[in-house]
C-alpha cells in the first residue's frame, strides 16, 4: 500500500509543478491556492509513504516519478522539444526510480 500511496505523491507532485507557471510569480490568488494545495498533498502522500518506505529510497522515486513526469507533460501538452538528451535523461531517471524501488 505505501508504494500505491507514493506513485500518488509522484503523480501529485506532478500537477503541482505543473501548477506553478499560471500562478505568475505567486501573484494570482486561485492559483496560487491551488500550487500550494497540490505542493501540501504531495508532501503530506510523501510522509505516509515514508511510515515503511526508508526515506532516501522513497524522496528518490518521488522525485523520479515528478522529474520524468513533468518533461512527459512539457512534451505532451506544452511542444517542449524531444531531444536525444531528453530522451536519454528519462531513460536514465526512470531507470534509476525502478532501480531504487526494485532494492528498496
Amino acid at each position: 500500500m505505501s508504494w500505491l500511496v507514493l506513485t500518488a505523491a509522484g503523480l501529485v507532485e506532478v500537477a503541482w509543478a505543473q501548477s506553478i507557471k499560471p500562478t505568475q510569480n505567486f501573484t494570482r490568488p486561485l492559483p496560487t491556492l491551488l500550487c500550494l494545495l497540490l505542493m501540501v498533498v504531495a508532501v503530506l502522500l510523501l510522509s505516509l509513504a515514508m511510515n515503511s518506505i526508508p526515506v532516501g529510497t522513497a524522496y528518490a522515486v518521488f522525485t523520479g516519478i515528478g522529474a520524468v513526469g513533468a518533461i512527459a507533460v512539457g512534451i505532451l501538452l506544452h511542444d517542449d522539444p524531444v531531444t536525444t538528451g531528453r530522451i536519454i535523461a528519462l531513460t536514465l531517471i526512470t531507470g534509476g526510480t525502478v532501480l531504487a524501488h526494485v532494492t528498496g
